[in-house]
């Protein structure tokens, strides 16, 4: 089942005992893709749907499951509810539960889930292999949370103008798109922004966008090199992920780098005529110019192009290549040592 599907059937078809929301992989996919923010809608839709609002404190229950004993979620899961029809628990980050010593109570109660329970699993990643899947799947039903296919996001951009009161021009979706990146969290912030900062005008446009959004993936173009200048090589890797998950290309990030290293070196360099970088981006990568110095940025256009070579002529996975230089390049500076004392 797709996630939309869930959402629809809510309320007016029999219910499974156990939901869990997790990534769906296509046939011809690399690797499986899940869209945090409709797993989140559909369980809060499923709250407002299965728990009367008054009685929400006595019915439902939310939990993370890499916090919460996994017995007493079990425990509660079995209690009969207290003056309601059904009882709804929530469990988050269940991918914890692929480790048999931490899942061992919910494996006993997938076994024979409650009746009188709704469990609702969501887990950011999945091993149809493990037991705890096995038991959701044999029990209860699976709920595929894919990203967005282009024209779906577009559809729900345009939804959630709607909702607001306002509609979207073509080229105002295809602008939210290219600065927000196709993640749903930040689309929905960038939607938000733009209908606040349309105030009481109707129909958003492209010129809105760039007035209202900041470009995510310039952003982060910053926050990376930051990164790297502070040598917070782990902040420097997560920002190289979100940059492939914003749609960068392997190739388009390291012309990136090789741009953040000349401009680096012009202002190692002095910055002089030849150079000619704008202050605002002599002003980003001064960190970077410091923290490398003219030596290491001349080591650091070699490292550059061996791995452009390896993308070319090997079967590298390129994302792993250039991890492999984030990491060079965000290492420590060394320090000389005093010459020791004859």
């Amino acid at each position: 089942m797709i996630v939309s599907e869930f959402v629809d059937a809510l309320g007016s078809t029999p219910l499974s005992s156990v939901y869990l929301f997790c990534p769906f992989k296509g046939p011809k996919a690399k690797e499986p893709s899940f869209e945090p923010l409709l797993a989140q809608r559909a369980v809060d839709r499923a709250g407002a749907v299965l728990v009367d609002p008054s009685l929400r404190d006595l019915a439902y229950n939310a939990y993370y499951a890499d916090e919460a004993d996994s017995a007493e979620i079990a425990s509660v899961a079995m209690t009969y509810p207290f003056l309601a029809e059904r009882r709804v628990i929530v469990v988050y980050n269940a991918e914890h539960y692929e480790s048999e010593a931490a899942a061992k109570p919910i494996l006993r109660y997938l076994d024979s889930p409650s009746e009188t329970t709704v469990l609702l699993l969501v887990a950011a990643r999945t091993d149809k292999r493990s037991k705890f899947y096995k038991a959701c799947e044999r029990n209860g039903t699976i709920v595929e949370c894919p990203e967005l296919r282009d024209h779906e996001l577009m559809l729900w951009i345009n939804n959630e103008a709607r909702a607001r009161g306002k509609t979207v021009e073509p080229a105002a979706i295809e602008a939210i798109i290219g600065r927000a990146g196709k993640h749903l969290s930040d689309v929905n912030n960038a939607v938000q922004l733009v209908c606040s900062y349309i105030g009481d005008e109707s129909t958003v446009r492209e010129k809105h966008v760039h007035a209202a959004c900041a470009d995510v993936a310039e952003e982060e173009i910053w926050t990376f090199t930051d990164a790297i200048a502070a040598s917070n090589t782990q902040e420097a890797i997560r920002v190289l992920r979100q940059l492939i998950d914003l749609g960068k290309s392997e190739f388009e990030i390291m012309g990136m780098i090789n741009w953040l290293l000349k401009s680096a070196y012009a202002v190692a360099a002095g910055n002089g005529p030849e150079f000619r970088i704008s202050p605002f981006v002599a002003r980003k990568v001064a960190p970077l110019a410091e923290k490398l110095g003219l030596e290491k940025i001349r080591a650091a256009f070699t490292l550059c192009m061996d791995t452009e070579i390896l993308f070319r002529t090997t079967g590298v996975k390129r994302a792993l290549a250039l991890e492999l230089l984030v990491i060079k390049l965000a290492a420590p500076r060394q320090t000389r040592r005093p010459a020791a004392r004859r």
